[in-house]
């Protein structure tokens, strides 16, 4: 983000990645141009919050004529990035890393999946995704030479935060963190902790409070 975007909160960044879905899924059906109050139908928040979001970036829509859909599609994925090409390694094989490598489409989002690492011998040299799953030992000089912006971190908990720190120290701008602990570690690093399970308790309430 430029200057102009550094005091937008985080609240409203979370909600950008959705206008971007629902923006996707209007081109795909042809829709040129819709209304702040349409798309607040089609997304079930308010016209208000959507103009407010969209306000912290400069705006784009017209009076009496609304957002165009492609263009707003596009400065959105460049408001988050998306554009960026960003090479994208996943430390841990197992179950959750081939299912993050084979599910999250990486390269529709704009994001380079360049390399998988393990330390089990026995997935040494498997592929995934025509890429070949390597030892930690080569990570280093990997990240190095693919001038890696983003790690996916697919392992236990045990052990992470050094790994963590390492990827740090090797210039990894990101970590996406499925651990399952939350990461805190001495550098400057942006970090997303993603824990799956506090989806399905919130789900888990949402049923006990109906019940």
């Amino acid at each position: 983000m430029g200057n102009r975007d550094k005091k937008v909160s985080m609240a409203v960044v979370r909600r950008l990645p959705r206008y971007y879905r629902y923006l996707g899924e209007l081109l795909k059906h042809d829709i040129t141009r819709i209304s702040s109050k349409e798309l607040s139908q089609r997304m079930g928040v308010t016209a208000s919050q959507i103009r407010q979001d969209l306000n912290c970036f400069g705006g784009f829509g017209q009076q009496g004529y609304g957002y165009s859909v492609e263009y707003l599609y596009k400065e959105i994925g460049n408001i988050l990035g998306l554009y960026n090409g960003y090479t994208t390694i996943i430390i841990g094989a197992g179950n959750l890393g081939r299912a993050l490598a084979n599910h999250s489409n990486f390269e529709k989002r704009g994001f380079k999946l360049a390399g998988i690492f393990d330390i089990s011998d026995d997935l040494i040299g498997e592929e995934v995704r025509n890429i070949e799953i390597m030892h930690m030992d080569k990570l280093d000089e990997f990240v190095k030479l693919h001038r890696v912006d983003i790690a996916v971190l697919a392992i236990p908990k045990q052990g992470v935060s050094e790994v963590a720190q390492r990827l740090a120290n090797l210039g990894v701008k990101g970590l996406w963190n499925f651990s399952y602990t939350d990461l805190n570690i001495e550098s400057d690093v942006n970090i997303e902790n993603v824990h799956l399970s506090d989806s399905l308790m919130t789900l888990s309430y949402q049923i006990t409070q109906k019940n």
